[in-house]
């Protein structure tokens, strides 16, 4: 800097720190106090402050751990042992000499990738995280919900340096940022490679979020990162703006074909069953049927037999009685009179098929 006058201006100096005059301001009003107090009683007082300022920063080692929650312990910056996980009161050394970090590991946590979601539940598409290539080289538009939660507090704060994500409110330091992203960016862009674009769209969505689950997990399992994949749900998959209307009309077909595929099967399940009702009652019916003409061809072939028995034994009898039942079959609800010219009598054959014996000639 320059004066007004041309001349340089010279700094202004700094004070100069007397160290052995502060010392002795400290010793002065120690002395002070001694003089007042007494000099035990100064040591008695300063080990007591001494005491209570220990007490007090012992106390801030207190802890709680809630239903659900562990706590990852740090000595020195070292992690000691398994996360503490039962519930209540704890102490560990309060800081600097040790940390603590009481986390909710119960706790299922939502990662949204091709899309962010807000409290008005309007969704905000991300298309460089949505736009993939599928197996037959058609581009389709993946949103999709990874639902975790931390299954190793330790492995989960301490294994992965992780830049973090701000779109997602996600700190420094948990592998739930970039690292779960990336990996089920790069999980889901590998399964949809592998397939074909109706197998996306329509017929193979469980089975693509199975083996994206199955491979993000895979991922995270060989980071270390303490993470447990819970579910993997696809929200809206769809074929780009570009060549959607296109798309619509051929999932529009699949979807008729399909519901007449549907009701074909529908009708052929009500009416087969119905033809094989009738087929087996028709069946049934000839079964009886057939029996019932043998069981009466066997009767008949019976009396028969019994006839010819009767007939073998009395043949005029026998004779003459199927003469006269062969009558009343053919002269039936008429009184017959038979005339024996051998006999004394002759036999009335009664509409109720009763034969009387009545004599010839007038009575004595």
């Amino acid at each position: 800097m320059f004066s007004p006058g041309g001349g340089q201006q010279q700094p202004p100096r700094q004070p100069e720190f007397d160290f052995d005059q502060i010392l002795g301001r400290v010793r002065g009003l120690f002395g002070g106090s001694g003089g007042r107090f007494g000099g035990g009683n100064l040591g008695i007082i300063i080990a007591a402050v001494v005491a209570l300022i220990i007490i007090i920063w012992a106390a801030t080692g207190v802890y709680t751990i809630s239903p659900g929650e562990n706590a990852a312990l740090r000595l020195f910056g070292a992690v000691q042992g398994d996360p503490v996980a039962e519930e209540g009161l704890h102490w560990w050394w309060p800081s600097p000499v040790g940390k603590k970090d009481v986390v909710l590991v119960t706790e299922t946590r939502r990662m949204e990738l091709g899309f962010r979601s807000n409290d008005a539940a309007v969704n905000t598409p991300f298309l460089e995280e949505a736009l993939m290539i599928s197996g037959d080289l058609n581009i389709v538009d993946v949103q999709m919900v990874v639902q975790y939660r931390i299954n190793n507090l330790n492995d989960f704060l301490f294994n992965v340096d992780d830049p973090g994500e701000t779109t997602r409110l996600i700190p420094e330091g948990q592998p739930d940022g970039r690292t779960l992203k990336d990996g089920a960016e790069a999980a889901l862009r590998l399964v949809v490679g592998q397939r074909s674009i109706d197998d996306v769209l329509v017929r193979g969505r469980e089975q693509v979020e199975t083996d994206t689950r199955a491979r993000l997990q895979a991922i995270m399992d060989s980071y270390v990162a303490g993470i447990e994949v819970i579910s993997v749900q696809l929200q809206d998959v769809k074929a780009p703006e570009e060549v959607r209307d296109a798309f619509d009309d051929v999932l529009r077909g699949r979807q008729e074909r399909e519901t007449r595929i549907n009701q074909a099967l529908a009708y052929e399940a009500d009416v087969i069953p119905r033809a094989r009702g009738d087929a087996q009652r028709i069946i049934e019916d000839a079964e009886a049927f057939r029996q019932a003409r043998i069981e009466t061809a066997q009767g008949e072939a019976q009396r028969f037999e019994a006839v010819l028995d009767e007939y073998e034994s009395s043949p005029e009898v026998t004779r003459q009685r199927l003469y006269l039942e062969a009558l009343e079959q053919f002269l039936p609800n008429v009184s017959k009179i038979i005339v024996d010219p051998e006999s004394e009598s002759v036999l009335v054959l009664g509409q109720d098929g009763n034969i009387i014996p009545a004599p010839i000639g007038p009575s004595p």
